[in-house]
């Protein structure tokens, strides 16, 4: 039995951390943002369909994330039409994944898992989570983005209140050694549920 784990969070509270430890204790890790990252590189399934709609985006055979956050900045409808790009095509390599992936417990770095429904497709939910001081600190810490780009975003999550409330396990991650302890101890658990299943 495979056992799919969703691992979601807000900006900035150590998801991508988190999933290298479950990497490390041997799972399988399929992350979204990575996967987007294929799909606009050189020779990406959504390059075609991107050049198709949005030309001024795709330069030197690959899509420019940052000229398509200029256009969604002047274009309200933008963002929608992207998504029915690149929603599907994030699908099917979710699912090739699923296919050739060789570890017990499955683990799906998704970062708006709630907010697009993702979390019906997985067994359980593993939400990462710290302070909004720390995470305010640690996003601008990054150099990425302004104070008002981060807000926006975080506008646009849940709030991480609901996401850890409707999450099955969740991983504080205010130090490296507590958030490993944690991610051993979810799959102590999960273990012993796929044994006693």
């Amino acid at each position: 039995m495979t056992f799919n784990l969703g691992l979601t969070g807000s900006i900035g509270m150590g998801k991508s951390t988190t999933a290298g430890l479950f990497a490390i204790a041997g799972c399988d890790v399929w992350d979204a943002d990575a996967a987007v990252h294929r799909l606009y590189d050189r020779g990406g399934a959504a390059v075609p369909a991107m050049q198709a709609t949005f030309p001024d985006a795709v330069h030197d055979g690959r899509v420019d994330r940052g000229t398509l956050k200029a256009i969604i900045a002047k274009d309200p409808t933008a963002l929608t039409r992207i998504e029915a790009i690149v929603h599907p095509l994030v699908s099917l390599d979710r699912d090739h994944f699923r296919k050739t992936a060789k570890s017990d417990i499955l683990v799906f770095d998704i970062p708006l898992l709630f907010e697009a429904g993702g979390h019906s497709e997985m067994d359980a939910v593993a939400c990462v989570t710290i302070d909004a001081e720390t995470q305010k600190r640690r996003v601008l810490m990054r150099g990425t983005m302004t104070l008002e780009q981060f807000l926006q975003i975080r506008k646009k999550q849940l709030p991480i209140e609901e996401k850890t409330a409707r999450s099955d396990y969740v991983i504080v991650t205010d130090t490296q050694d507590h958030a490993r302890a944690q991610v051993e101890a979810i799959l102590a658990d999960i273990r012993e549920k796929i044994a006693n299943a």
